[in-house]
């Protein structure tokens, strides 16, 4: 028996490993600490469960324990990285190299400063989602100091050459920040082999909680300096002030350590079950995948539905499926996903697209019922908007 609604949105967010859970119990209660309180056994004990945490989440991605600053979430290690580099380096220079594909938690950061004053290069992309890495070292100049692209998209999953912009950076003497909120824990990141100077993750995006997050900040060859954006205490070498969330952190490391002895075969069942959930769908008449299928994460598809509005399929399916029409920080708004425009999709096309994002907990079973589910609504759906421009012609 399936219990609907399916969840295929884990780019949005994931169920907590109930492991997860677990591990993080004793620290609301019986280890409740603050670690910054040094002078007795409760904040030593709660320092050691956060230094503990800190080198196991630094070697995940090929880091040291000291390189990792704790946040609230991917969105904060954004724009640490981002306003961070731009008050320090200000007197190198004030240009910044991004991308037209990247989460908001990006773009308006750089907008924001744009509008105090850095120049900001836009890269456009390919149809397939990609950035041309020529266009990107041609856009360097003397006044550059970050480049900032995304490691994997959260609407497409396409997974952006990085190793080959990190080597362009270093070449250049840039500072290169990677967004990889969806790439950590789903696919091997290496931050040293991939010579990434800063990258952002966070928990929630790998069956951990919410409210934790990361900012991987290089402390040699070359060291990167971050000016604070929040102020107070000093914490986290004096990049990020405010007392730790210990649970939090903990919660983070186990769920890194589950993706760690279990990454592989994960990534293995669950590629299986999206090739097959969208082979299945592409049998349908009229549809296609958005973006690049061989450089793209384990667990994500985008698929365009010609003739059927994206949003009236998911309303049509709202107990069947829980799916996304773009990316969960922007769906409140009325504006087609910006990621598919850039691709260069028609605003019919766009509105016609759904996102479809597997996880741990996704089964064969519920693929097979989605199958079933949505051929069905989709010729429904296609035979009214079909008749409705028959009427409008006659």
């Amino acid at each position: 028996m399936i219990a609907s609604p399916v969840y295929l949105d884990n780019n949005a967010t994931t169920e907590t490993d109930p492991r997860v859970v677990e591990s993080m119990l004793p620290f609301f209660t019986k280890y409740f600490g603050n670690p910054a309180s040094r002078q007795h056994a409760f904040g030593w004990e709660a320092a050691e469960a956060v230094d503990f945490a800190r080198t196991q989440i630094a070697s995940f991605i090929g880091a040291e324990q000291k390189e990792i600053i704790f946040t609230s979430g991917a969105t904060e290690s954004n724009n640490l990285a981002i306003k961070g580099v731009v008050e320090m380096y200000a007197n190198k220079g004030n240009h910044i190299i991004t991308c037209v594909t990247e989460h908001k938690a990006v773009l308006d950061t750089c907008k924001n400063a744009e509008n105090k004053g850095a120049q900001i290069t836009y890269l456009p992309v390919n149809d397939e989602g990609l950035v041309d890495l020529k266009e990107l070292e041609s856009a360097i100049h003397s006044g550059t100091i970050l480049i900032a692209i995304m490691y994997a998209n959260n609407e497409t999953g396409v997974i952006q050459p990085v190793a080959e912009i990190g080597e362009i950076a270093k070449k250049h003497g840039v500072t290169f920040f990677s967004d990889g909120a969806q790439a950590v824990g789903k696919i091997p990141v290496n931050v040293l082999n991939e010579n990434i100077d800063l990258l952002s993750f966070t928990a929630h995006k790998i069956n951990g909680p919410k409210g934790i997050g990361a900012l991987y900040v290089r402390r040699k060859n070359p060291r990167v300096q971050l000016a604070e954006q929040m102020n107070g205490g000093g914490h986290e070498r004096g990049m990020r002030s405010g007392t730790l969330n210990v649970p939090g952190i903990v919660g983070f490391e186990k769920a890194l350590e589950l993706c760690r002895l279990e990454m592989k075969e994960d990534s293995k069942r669950i590629s299986f079950l999206r090739n097959k959930l969208e082979n299945g769908i592409c049998k349908i008449r009229g549809t296609k995948v958005n973006g690049n299928v061989q450089y793209r994460l384990p667990n994500t598809t985008n698929i365009l539905f010609d003739g059927v509005k994206g949003e009236n399929l998911v309303t049509a399916m709202i107990r069947d499926m829980a799916v996304s029409a773009g990316s969960a920080c922007t769906s409140a708004s009325p504006e087609p996903s910006h990621v598919l425009k850039a691709m260069g999709l028609r605003d019919d096309d766009v509105h016609s697209s759904l996102r479809f994002s597997l996880g741990r907990f996704t089964t064969e079973e519920e693929i097979d019922f989605i199958l079933h589910k949505i051929s069905q609504e989709v010729e429904q759906l296609r035979m009214g908007h079909e008749k409705n421009m028959a009427d409008i012609q006659l």
